[in-house]
């Protein structure tokens, strides 16, 4: 998968093992890590599990069009589909297996 970051300081965070500790601690940093080979290694977001560990799901409520992976407690890495136009099925809901590219937004506590 196609991976794209909102800004420059979170793709740091994303790629550089140094920096990802220093901002999130060790144990968090090797789980952010981890997500993002996950995520880099797959061909479309279907073939990401939505089952613990990852738990990847689309968000809803204020966060909607958003999608996450679970990193340790509190924490999600949160994205959008950046595929132009956004897959969808006949039902108006996402197509998981034509999402290619993702855009991370953000590292957050989404409780």
């Amino acid at each position: 998968m196609i991976i794209y970051f909102r800004n420059r300081k979170l793709q740091n965070i994303c790629s550089n093992r140094k920096v990802a500790e220093k901002k999130l601690g060790h144990k968090m940093a090797g789980k952010l890590l981890q997500r993002m080979m996950e995520l880099s290694t797959v061909d479309t977001l279907q073939d990401v599990s939505y089952l613990p560990p990852t738990r990847c799901h689309e968000l809803a409520g204020e966060r909607h069009g958003q999608l996450s992976v679970d990193l340790e407690h509190p924490l999600r890495l949160l994205f959008i589909v950046a595929n132009t136009p956004v897959p969808l099925k006949a039902d108006g809901g996402l197509d998981w297996s034509g999402v290619t590219e993702i855009e991370i937004i953000e590292i957050a506590d989404t409780h």
